[in-house]
């Protein structure tokens, strides 16, 4: 198979071979039917990640086709998309969902070329990972789908309860990525979800939560509810200059954020980043509080600046304010 294609894997014998990477690189899996466009649309999504992720290898297989790996895989609906590295699945995705499949893939493949081969460093930047995800906020709950949408009886009755108590608290899908999903288990010796964590210690799942409640311990452990908008004064007014972007200065998950990115350090100006893939409150409630609905989004001394295409109309006028550069260096 040349580079930038995609392979097909028409028995078990090809499959395990596509597996079989010498350099540890990321091998993505679409699980297809030729009765399902939707299918079909994801192929064409696949062929293009390929080009541009020549590194990656891309496999399609025909769910049905090859029943015994749909079996092994649990593969019960089309189209899904499986991830591997070194013969071993470390994320899944569900669904025709281009633009998850296009962040899993970005995120997969920068991890492979940073550590390619290595089981030793993988282990290491999964736990940097995790210990950022725990700590991204002062009370987090690792769950089965999202608070407005549980997707097991536990998480729903957790979410119930904090509500109840007026709890702030920032979640974490783990379906979304069974990396973390898996390797959260570990890194806290607790095998099961929900997890909570306050102030980046682990406080358990449902039932210690419902000792908690019941003792009375709940609303002095976890941090009270705080206001949308009051969360988003501190946040935006944080640093004298801040950006909230998809990803972070040292790997931005979208053009847009990465050229303002590349803008921002060609100032030279200090700056902190938030990002906002990491807290879906704040995405979206940033975006009623500016009034301004995409991303990146810019802010001086608290106030909105705007977007990319703004920062780079400004930065081409000489007049305004030295190209930025003076009016940042406060």
């Amino acid at each position: 198979m040349a580079a930038g294609e995609v392979a097909a894997a028409g028995s078990a014998e090809q499959f395990q071979q596509l597996l079989q990477q010498k350099d540890g690189s990321l091998v993505v899996v679409h699980f297809w039917a030729p009765w399902a466009p939707q299918c079909a649309q994801m192929n064409e999504v696949m062929a293009a990640l390929a080009k541009e992720h020549m590194q990656v290898t891309f496999v399609k297989l025909e769910a049905e086709a090859v029943p015994e790996v749909s079996e092994k895989y649990g593969i019960s609906s089309v189209p899904t998309f499986l991830f591997f590295k070194n013969s071993q699945k470390i994320d899944r995705l569900d669904g025709a969902h281009a633009p998850e499949l296009t962040k899993k893939v970005q995120r997969h493949a920068s991890s492979s070329s940073v550590s390619a081969g290595s089981n030793d460093s993988a282990k290491e930047d999964l736990n940097v990972r995790l210990k950022k995800l725990i700590n991204a906020a002062p009370c987090m709950l690792f769950m089965k789908g999202s608070p407005k949408e549980p997707r097991c009886g536990f998480s729903k009755q957790i979410v119930e309860i904090l509500n109840k108590h007026g709890i702030s608290f920032s979640s974490f899908d783990i379906f979304s990525d069974e990396e973390v999903r898996q390797g959260l288990k570990t890194y806290s010796n607790w095998p099961t979800y929900p997890q909570l964590y306050v102030a980046g210690e682990l406080i358990g799942g449902l039932d210690i939560v419902k000792e908690l409640e019941a003792s009375g311990e709940l609303d002095t452990v976890c941090p009270k509810a705080q206001k949308l908008e009051d969360r988003l004064k501190i946040l935006i007014n944080k640093a004298p200059v801040m950006l909230f972007m998809k990803g972070s200065k040292q790997m931005a998950k979208c053009g847009f954020s990465k050229q303002i990115i590349e803008i921002m350090n060609s100032t030279g100006v200090d700056y902190e980043t938030f990002d906002i893939l990491e807290d879906e409150e704040v995405r979206q409630g940033l975006k009623t509080y500016s009034n301004w609905p995409t991303y990146p989004q810019l802010y001086v001394k608290g106030e909105l600046v705007g977007g990319v295409d703004i920062v780079k109309v400004r930065m081409g006028e000489s007049c305004w304010r030295c190209k930025l550069t003076i009016c940042f260096k406060l």
